[in-house]
């Protein structure tokens, strides 16, 4: 969402100081936010499918590797449990018990050695549906006022939305990690700000 509405509000902000037709800015809102939109779907998807796909590779290749040399896998399973706080007793318990069940070493492996969990495949489809309406949403939010009113109200009205919506956005980037909510308030502003600032300049220059 702040992305969208960001990089959107740039725009916006560059195209309404170069010209007086609120028509010209809602064009090039709508179709920005709209390309942007889907743009974020589209990058989602691939992510979600390739981080998958790496996985299940990397997955498929530790259970084919596992049979050749499980004493070199169950020596490092008992180093790393031992630099964990295991006593050698009671890593060689754990060791000894995932010998005896190669999915559940086979877990391990991936969990601790490869770093991939081995819950429920994320939906690549419901990601990406969810990317599209969050950035849409956000993206949206400073170029509606210029379908609405008069291209010099819709911009205070723009400009005023845009600012409540990032601020909420940094508040909950602060409730989220836990984070100083005035930092986080004033960081999300302030990149919103340097493109605002850089569409305006860019929209002067152009207009001459």
């Amino acid at each position: 969402m702040e992305d969208g509405a960001v990089s959107i509000a740039g725009l916006v902000f560059g195209v309404a100081a170069s010209t007086n037709d609120s028509r010209i800015v809602l064009l090039a809102g709508a179709t920005g936010a709209a390309a942007g939109a889907v743009s974020m779907m589209a990058g989602t998807y691939l992510d979600v499918t390739s981080t998958r796909d790496r996985a299940n590779a990397l997955i498929a290749r530790a259970r084919a590797r596992l049979p050749l040399d499980p004493a070199a896998h169950e020596r490092r399973i008992s180093m790393r449990l031992e630099a964990a706080g295991f006593t050698p007793d009671e890593a060689a318990t754990v060791t000894a018990a995932l010998a005896r069940n190669p999915d559940a070493m086979l877990a391990y492996v991936a969990a601790f050695e490869l770093g991939i969990g081995r819950g429920e495949p994320d939906s690549a489809v419901v990601h990406a549906l969810w990317m599209f309406a969050a950035d849409l949403a956000a993206a949206a939010t400073p170029v509606i006022p210029f379908a609405i009113f008069p291209i010099e109200p819709a911009r205070v009205i723009s400009l005023v939305l845009t600012a409540t919506l990032l601020t909420a956005l940094g508040v909950a980037r602060a409730r989220i990690a836990h984070r100083s909510v005035l930092r986080m308030t004033v960081q999300t502003l302030a990149i919103a700000g340097v493109a605002a600032v850089v569409g305006v300049l860019i929209g002067r220059l152009v207009t001459g």
